[in-house]
């Protein structure tokens, strides 16, 4: 007969397989809350930048690219024009001071001396002249005044002589004060005599001043014609190399035209090109450097130059101490020009992200996951290298600095 088979209570394996059920429910259920409104995008690690945030020191700085040029230049214009007859040395000579480059040719400035010397010489033979004439003049009066003196002499004598005769009745009285007359014609001939030699003798001294200026002018004036005649052999100025002798000979230079120049190579300066963005943080003595043969050589602006082409402005650097021994004129350089002092901060790697976030937000790698997730951050600083990282980010912190273009406004990134 059959027996009726009782149905047991709970038994460890329903509550077993009852407790897995429920367990799968409830990671489902929260799966799904948990990424509600989650927007997620697989993206291969190959193709990802990633950098890990550092403590370091963090310096604002831009680099500029500057051109070596000698600290001193001395350009060759024509101070006379002519035509090139010689020349003495080829471009990129090394020059001492008063060497001769090119000798140039002018007949008409050659003329012009020879006419103005021969007038100099005429003018001055006339001076003498004049000047012999006037000192014969002045003998003349001297001699006058001798015999003035002479005669005086005489006729005093014979006048006592005949003072006493016509005291003594032996002449007459006309003839008494006949020399009486003559004495005293004679003494206001010496009179007007010392008057007229007096006034020759200033006459003759200014007038020999104003002779000898006009011959130092004129002395002066050839002088100057000379010196155009030797204007026309073109010399250095300086000790320095020659550059820029591009003439040739025969050729027809004019006056003032730019002929050459002189380069000073014991010292050299950098000019560098600078974004106008820049220019309200550029001052003079700001300090800069750049690495040439392994060295790190520093810099410090001596002048700024306001006008701005093609939006860049111009600043030189000089070196702060000795330059690098084999840098070369016309030599380009990298320049790292420093904005401002060395600071401690956390230090975040420049990347292509900025250009999609403008640095507020980023994909933080969360530590022992395939996941990165979006995360509000503040940089402010930034240089070639870096930004400077104010808040959101923390030492350790692995974060995505490639470009986000292909990323969308997805709040995850599933790392496959």
């Amino acid at each position: 007969m059959d027996k009726k088979i009782e149905k047991k209570g709970w038994t460890w394996q329903k509550i077993a397989l009852y407790a897995v059920g429920i367990a799968a429910a409830v990671f489902l259920l929260s799966s799904i809350w948990k990424d509600a409104g989650t927007s997620k995008l697989n993206v291969e690690t190959e193709r990802l930048l990633v950098d890990t945030i550092r403590q370091g020191v963090f310096q604002e700085f831009i680099p500029v690219t500057g051109i070596v040029q000698p600290i001193k230049t001395v350009f060759l214009d024509a101070i006379e024009g002519g035509r090139v007859e010689e020349k003495y040395v080829e471009d990129g000579a090394m020059m001492k001071k008063g060497q001769a480059v090119l000798r140039l040719s002018n007949p008409d400035l050659q003329l012009n001396y020879l006419n103005q010397e021969a007038n100099t010489v005429a003018q001055i033979n006339q001076i003498r002249n004049t000047t012999l004439m006037m000192e014969q003049q002045s003998l003349t009066l001297r001699e006058q005044a001798l015999d003035v003196e002479y005669q005086i002499d005489l006729f005093s004598k014979r006048n006592v002589r005949n003072q006493e005769l016509y005291q003594a009745k032996a002449v007459a009285r006309v003839d008494y004060e006949e020399t009486t007359d003559q004495l005293e014609h004679l003494f206001r001939r010496k009179k007007m005599l010392a008057m007229t030699i007096k006034k020759d003798s200033m006459f003759h001294a200014l007038q020999q001043d104003q002779m000898n200026n006009s011959v130092d002018l004129m002395k002066r004036n050839l002088t100057i014609a000379r010196q155009s005649l030797d204007n026309l052999v073109v010399k250095s100025p300086i000790d320095g190399q020659l550059s820029g002798l591009n003439t040739e000979l025969g050729e027809l230079i004019n006056q003032g035209e730019s002929i050459a120049q002189v380069d000073d190579l014991r010292n050299f300066k950098i000019r560098a090109r600078i974004d106008e963005y820049y220019i309200s943080r550029i001052f003079i003595d700001q300090l800069g450097s750049f690495q040439f043969d392994g060295k790190t050589y520093s810099l410090r602006i001596k002048k700024i130059y306001p006008q701005v082409t093609n939006g860049s402005f111009e600043a030189d650097l000089v070196f702060t101490g000795s330059p690098p021994l084999n840098i070369k004129r016309g030599q380009s350089v990298s320049i790292k020009l420093e904005l401002s002092a060395e600071e401690k901060g956390l230090l975040l790697a420049r990347g292509s992200f900025y250009q999609k976030t403008g640095g507020n937000w980023i994909y933080i790698i969360e530590s022992g996951s395939n996941v990165a997730r979006k995360h509000n951050i503040k940089v402010g600083r930034q240089n070639p290298n870096y930004y400077e990282v104010l808040d959101g980010l923390g030492p350790g912190d692995v974060v995505i600095v490639s470009s986000y273009d292909n990323f969308g406004d997805k709040d995850e990134l599933i790392l496959k």
